[in-house]
C-alpha cells in the first residue's frame, strides 16, 4: 500500500489478528482514510469546522534525526521497499497487528504566519512496544515485533492537514518516548524534529529533549495524548502541529 492509498483500521482488537479475520470483519467496524479526501470525517478528533489561518506562530524546533532513521530512505527513497502509508499498525504480509496503545495522530503543517501548507511529505518513525526500531543498527537485544511497521509516510493536504495511525510512543534505552518526524517537498528535507508526551517524567531526563532551552520552544514539540472517548480497546489522540520557519519552494 503506497502514499494516500485508502487504508483499512481495526477497531475491534488491539493485538494478534490473523488475515484471514480482517478478510471477514463487517465493514461497520472499519475505519476508511483517505487524506485530502475524507480526513476531517474518518477520525474519532474533528477537525474545526473553519481551517482558518492562525496566529503567527514561532518555528518547531529541529532536533537531530538520530541513528535509526531508515538507511533505504537516507541514500534514495525510491529504493524504500516495505509499507511506508501512514497506518504503522498493520503491516502487509504480517500475522498480526501491532502491539502497544493505538494512537490516532494528527496535525497541519503550517508557515509562521499560520497559513497551510499543502503538499509536503512527511515520515514518522519510531521504536516498537518492546523498544527495538526497525533498524538493522538496533542492538536492543528484545524481539522484533513483526506486526508494527516502525515507519510511515504521507502528504499534506490542502489545508496542511496530515493523519498517521500509530502506537504511543515508549522508552529505550537512555531515551524518552518520542516519535521522529521528517518534512520534506521535492526531494528537499525542510525540517526534522521530535514529537514527544506532555507529562511524561522522563523528558527532563533526556539530554535531546533538555538541549533545546527555551521553554516555549519545548513545550510546542511536547503534546496531550488523550484517551479517544468510548474507545473499547484505549485509544488515544495526539495533535502535533509543525510550523516551518522557511518557505517551501513549489
Amino acid at each position: 500500500m503506497r502514499i494516500n492509498d485508502a487504508i483499512r483500521f481495526s477497531g475491534a482488537q488491539q493485538h494478534v489478528r490473523p488475515d484471514a479475520e480482517v478478510r471477514q470483519m463487517r465493514p461497520g467496524r472499519r475505519r476508511v482514510l483517505e487524506l485530502g479526501i475524507a480526513a476531517a470525517a474518518a477520525w474519532v478528533v474533528p477537525w474545526p469546522r473553519a481551517l482558518a489561518a492562525e496566529r503567527s506562530r514561532e518555528p518547531t524546533a529541529p532536533e537531530i534525526e538520530g541513528p535509526f532513521y531508515p538507511p533505504e530512505l537516507a541514500a534514495d527513497p525510491s529504493l524504500f521497499v516495505f509499507d511506508d502509508d501512514n497506518d504503522l499498525i498493520w503491516r502487509a504480509g504480517a500475522a498480526s497487528f501491532a502491539r502497544g496503545t493505538v494512537l490516532e495522530l494528527t496535525g497541519r503543517v503550517l508557515d509562521t504566519s499560520g497559513g497551510a501548507l499543502p503538499n509536503l511529505e512527511l515520515h514518522v518513525w519510531q521504536c516498537d512496544a518492546g523498544g527495538r526500531y526497525h533498524h538493522a543498527g538496533d542492538t536492543n537485544p528484545v524481539t522484533l515485533d513483526p506486526g508494527f511497521q516502525g515507519f510511515g509516510r504521507t502528504v499534506t493536504d490542502g489545508d496542511g492537514r496530515y493523519a498517521f495511525r500509530t502506537i504511543a510512543p515508549v522508552p529505550y534505552p537512555g531515551r524518552t518516548p518520542h516519535i521522529h518526524f521528517k518534512v520534506r517537498r521535492a526531494g528537499k528535507e525542510l525540517l526534522t524534529t521530535q514529537c514527544y508526551v506532555k507529562g511524561e517524567a522522563r523528558n527532563m531526563r533526556d539530554g535531546i529533549y533538555r538541549s533545546i532551552r527555551d521553554p516555549k520552544a519545548r513545550d510546542a514539540i511536547t503534546v496531550d495524548f488523550a484517551p479517544i472517548k468510548d474507545s473499547r480497546i484505549g485509544e488515544l489522540a495526539a495533535r502535533f502541529d509543525i510550523v516551518l520557519g522557511v518557505t517551501p519552494e513549489a
